[in-house]
């Protein structure tokens, strides 16, 4: 979520920062509102202020009239300059002045709570137009208008586009590695069931997926398959992707789309010490996506499915650090596909195709052989403080607390990297090579067509 504090000391950069993004706001009346709102917080305060006076000053004149009213030898004992009767306040006269001040107490203690309510009002209708606007993109986000302005940063290994075979789709068939139509039955269209040697691919992808990056320092997760909206919120799907997610009518619960959600909020409302940061996790976990708008695309395989698996990689991390670690991060999930034997390419997004909650991204997009073309497998974002201020994530810096930064992306996506791998391992024969790095998970160096019936 946007700072309300940049909102109303620098709407300008705000505005300009959006129309980076190709969002035109109306930054005037958005501007406006987050200055109601300041201008009832300080009201609200000083009337606050006025209020304890008030009760001071009644307490002041009880006691003063208590002391006035002491017998003369308790006065006495009390030593010199502790009143005398003379000082003593009628009562007609201290009743009528408490009165009065208990009155004006009252009337001040309503005004806050008039004024508690708007604030508190006005305060949710600027966070809920905060909450559906995205991230800023960082100075070093290209600019562009679309995928075509992203900018290809390098390139690991040599695809040979001449050499195209069959598309994992096909070869899964000839294999016997997953099943399509009979999982419409069970389900509906883009839910696959795999089979065989495709189950154990998939098993052995994750569980090689999950050791490397444990050996790289991550602490492992295994989160809820199921949040909640406040969840969703935190991270930033929610309010304004709703229709993109599986929910549970009766619950305030949905199918989570992504491990990003729950790892975010694993330290949702929490003040972490700065020198306990980063702290990096990586979690399995199954993903759920209508894939609303995708209708005709990429219909038959495993690159566009509403349930796939996923390793997901994520950081907490000290605000000076980010930058480094957005690096890390990236070079971690470029691991898996170096592992692997598997070319592809890091593309910078430009500032039209960032994220909502990305203010930097770069995709990691391995080679489909058969395809003919690279696809998405990865993508590696900082969020600066944007989640962080949406799920009240701090850190304790100093004497402080702010705001830290988080960081995550993908170890990758296993079914878009087990369709890369079943493409450019394919060999002559239609069978298909497993890396060396993944035949100790597979206990097998080659995959062949079954020989039993399907």
């Amino acid at each position: 979520m946007l700072d309300q504090r940049l909102v109303r000391q620098n709407p300008d950069h705000v505005a300009a920062q959006l129309a980076r993004r190709g969002l035109v706001v109306d930054i005037d009346a958005l501007h406006q509102r987050a200055q109601h709102v300041q201008k009832l917080a300080e009201r609200r305060t000083q009337l606050q202020a006025e209020g304890k006076q008030v009760s001071g000053l009644v307490r002041q004149r009880i006691r003063e009239n208590q002391e006035a009213n002491k017998p003369t030898r308790l006065r006495a004992a009390a030593g010199p300059g502790s009143g005398t009767a003379s000082s003593a306040m009628e009562p007609r006269n201290f009743h009528i002045e408490v009165k009065a001040l208990e009155e004006k107490g009252k009337t001040i203690k309503a005004a806050v709570a008039t004024l508690e309510a708007e604030e508190r009002a006005a305060q949710a209708q600027l966070r809920d137009e905060l909450l559906h606007l995205p991230n800023l993109p960082s100075p070093h986000c290209p600019d562009g208008q679309g995928e075509s302005d992203n900018v290809e940063l390098r390139r690991w290994g040599e695809p040979n586009p001449t050499a195209a075979g069959l598309e994992h789709w096909q070869l899964a068939k000839t294999l016997g590695l997953f099943e399509s139509e009979r999982s419409v039955r069970i389900a509906q269209s883009r839910f696959i069931t795999l089979l065989g040697l495709g189950a154990r691919l998939e098993r052995a992808l994750i569980q090689f997926m999950l050791d490397l990056h444990i050996g790289r320092g991550y602490v492992e997760a295994l989160p809820p398959a199921l949040v909640n909206t406040a969840s969703l919120t935190g991270s930033g799907q929610l309010p304004k992707f709703a229709e993109e997610s599986f929910r549970c009518a009766d619950d305030d619960l949905w199918l989570s789309p992504t491990a990003e959600v729950p790892l975010t909020n694993l330290h949702r409302d929490e003040i972490l010490a700065a020198t306990d940061l980063p702290r990096r996790y990586v979690a399995y976990s199954p993903c759920f996506r209508r894939e609303a708008g995708s209708y005709g695309r990429d219909t038959r395989g495993l690159i566009r499915l509403h349930q796939f698996n996923k390793v997901e990689l994520y950081w907490f991390c000290h605000p000076d650090a980010s930058e480094a670690a957005h690096e890390q991060l990236t070079a971690d999930a470029e691991a898996v596909l170096q592992a692997l034997e598997l070319p592809y390419r890091v593309v910078e997004l430009c500032t039209a195709d960032l994220g909502f909650s990305a203010c930097r991204t770069y995709d990691l997009e391995v080679w489909l052989a058969g395809a003919g073309l690279y696809r998405e497998v990865s993508s590696c974002s900082t969020c600066g403080d944007f989640q962080a201020r949406r799920s009240s994530i701090r850190m304790k810096d100093g004497k402080r607390n702010r705001l830290l930064h988080t960081l995550n992306g993908s170890g990758l996506a296993v079914g878009r990297t087990m369709a890369a791998l079943l493409e450019w391992h394919q060999q002559p024969d239609g069978s298909v090579a497993i890396p060396q790095a993944l035949q100790p998970y597979m206990g097998c160096n080659l995959i062949t067509p079954p020989s039993g019936p399907e």
